[in-house]
């Protein structure tokens, strides 16, 4: 075989692995961009490599993007982002394959906007190990070899990853929503938003439920309510349509029910152009945490997904 049809068998076998590659990176760094730039940067490391003398390539090419993404979550300019508490996961459509393996439920939760923002916590190693070991079901010799510890530390990091992110979970969680059940929650909160019922949103909300919202990008740190009072008048005031959003939005939104990250969620569609998410973690049949995101920057994949998804009837046409 010439160079030239090794280069191209090697590119298809990179290419073959690589929304897995994407998957791990992900959950690793929480931005579908900076994903796509580890990615990326191993297919760059890859090309470069003496590829004959790689026996295990999916485990060379595992190790490489963890790396880079290691050096991500380490850099000072990725502490600083993270730390100014404008800090988000980016939201992916149900069906993007950026969201990776779903067999199992540690591997459906680890992509989940709850455990996203709790893999914050962990320092970069334990989140590396949680990842690998939880998403990927590497073994810890496997993990150990990739991430140049040994299987010893790799189950203290795991022990530790796995201790805070339980500690750190909302009371009464670990359960998954049947997805009419959810859709049912969703369709009612949606009714008594945009009808202003905020008796009947304070019952839907778990005592100690929070709203999180990005201020469309228009605010240095997100916006945090507590209370189911708070919650609910947050809700009756942000899905309560005016002339100004609309004028914000581009139109007057459809608004369709989907699945985000595996949870139910809102997208506020204007033509083909996803212009606000709201997702929902719901326990035990009510809902515990609301995110809005309408910064541009954190729907650029989202808005590329939707574009290719033939969606449902909207639960409302015209917002």
């Amino acid at each position: 075989m010439d160079s030239t049809a090794i280069d191209r068998f090697d590119t298809g076998r990179f290419e073959a692995g690589r929304n897995r590659l994407a998957a791990l990176a992900y959950r690793m760094l929480g931005s579908a961009v900076d994903a796509e730039d580890a990615v990326q940067d191993a297919f760059l490391r890859w090309q470069a490599a003496d590829r004959q003398q790689i026996d295990a390539p999916e485990a060379w090419l595992t190790k490489a993007v963890t790396h880079l993404c290691l050096d991500r979550l380490r850099s000072a300019q990725a502490r600083r982002e993270r730390a100014a508490g404008a800090w988000l996961p980016e939201p992916l459509l149900d069906g993007d394959p950026m969201l990776g393996p779903a067999d199992t439920f540690e591997q459906r939760e680890s992509v989940s906007l709850a455990v996203l923002t709790l893999i914050e916590r962990l320092s970069p190693l334990e989140r590396a190990v949680y990842v690998l070991r939880e998403a990927f079901s590497y073994s810890h010799a496997e993990i150990a070899q990739m991430l140049d510890i040994t299987e010893s530390a790799s189950q203290q990091h795991l022990h530790r990853a796995r201790h805070r992110i339980t500690a750190s979970r909302r009371r009464g969680g670990g359960g998954e929503v049947d997805s009419a059940s959810a859709r049912r929650i969703i369709e009612e909160f949606l009714a008594a938003a945009t009808s202003g019922r905020t008796e009947r949103l304070v019952e839907m909300l778990t005592d100690d439920v929070i709203a999180i919202s990005d201020g469309a990008g228009l605010a240095e740190k997100l916006l945090r309510y507590d209370t189911p009072q708070r919650v609910a008048a947050i809700a009756r005031s942000g899905f309560k349509p005016t002339p100004a959003k609309r004028r914000l939005a581009g139109g007057a939104p459809a608004l369709h029910y989907v699945l985000v990250n595996r949870a139910p969620a809102i997208l506020f569609v204007v033509g083909e152009q996803v212009v606000g998410a709201v997702t929902f973690d719901v326990i035990d049949g009510k809902i515990a945490t609301v995110r809005g995101i309408a910064a541009p920057t954190r729907l650029t994949r989202l808005v590329e997904v939707w574009r290719q998804h033939k969606p449902d009837a909207p639960l409302m046409a015209q917002w």
